[in-house]
């Protein structure tokens, strides 16, 4: 099973939908917010590329909607559409102009570029976009270990910094989670009073460790998904 519930091959490191539509952004479930509200960006279609290209600038240039999670997602959607609309990223920032340069078009474009699970955490308000952005840094699977271990153990956006910086120098996740004091794969769970009841006498007279037991019969199950 993969972290975006796709076929079970491989988990999704990057995104599946076509650049600047709004997947995420178009779910109210998720937003609050109407799914024709949402803008989709066509990097192939003249008027919505400038659109696109005005919302960079405005984007690059506006700090007022930061704690806006939605607008920061719509921003990096455009961002991602521009570039695909002008081929570069230096050919995407001099047709948006203002403050929009190479630097910030690319951070964000790759945020756009996360895989559906992270982006709808962000969306949600449980990733911030200043951590996604530092998520994005990474590839493949360390981008999901990275944001899920944010979501376990409240990770702080200087800390998420550090350790894409180290996974970039060469650490593994598991590395660079464990210099921050931060145990990959450890989780707080609630469970239902029989199933915690269960869990607690099989791991006994299997002298097992709850948390292995679990682990090894969540593994069983999604192997048969």
């Amino acid at each position: 099973m993969t972290a975006d519930g796709d076929d079970g091959r491989a988990p999704s490191t990057d995104r599946k939908s076509p650049v600047g539509k709004p997947v995420i952004r178009g779910d109210p479930t998720l937003t609050g917010q109407r799914a024709e509200e949402a803008v989709e960006f066509d990097p192939d279609d003249p008027e919505s590329l400038q659109l696109a290209a005005d919302t960079v600038r405005a984007f690059s240039e506006n700090t007022a909607g930061a704690d806006d999670n939605v607008y920061m997602l719509r921003g990096a959607a455009a961002c991602a559409a521009l570039v695909r609309g002008e081929g570069s990223y230096k050919a995407a920032a001099e047709r948006a102009g203002g403050e929009a340069t190479v630097s910030f078009i690319r951070k964000w474009s790759r945020v756009h570029d996360l895989p559906n699970a992270i982006r709808r955490h962000v969306a949600m308000g449980h990733i911030a976009p200043t951590a996604a952005k530092h998520i994005a840094r990474v590839a493949g699977e360390a981008r999901l270990m990275l944001a899920w271990a944010l979501l376990d153990h409240d990770m702080t956006v200087r800390q998420v910094r550090s350790v894409a910086s180290d996974v970039n120098d060469g650490q593994s996740v598991e590395q660079a989670l464990r210099a921050e004091g931060i145990t990959l794969g450890e989780i707080s769970l609630t469970l239902d009073t029989d199933v915690y009841r269960e869990l607690r006498r099989r791991a006994a007279i299997d002298g097992q460790d709850p948390g292995e037991l679990a682990s090894e019969l969540l593994a069983d199950r999604v192997d048969r998904r």
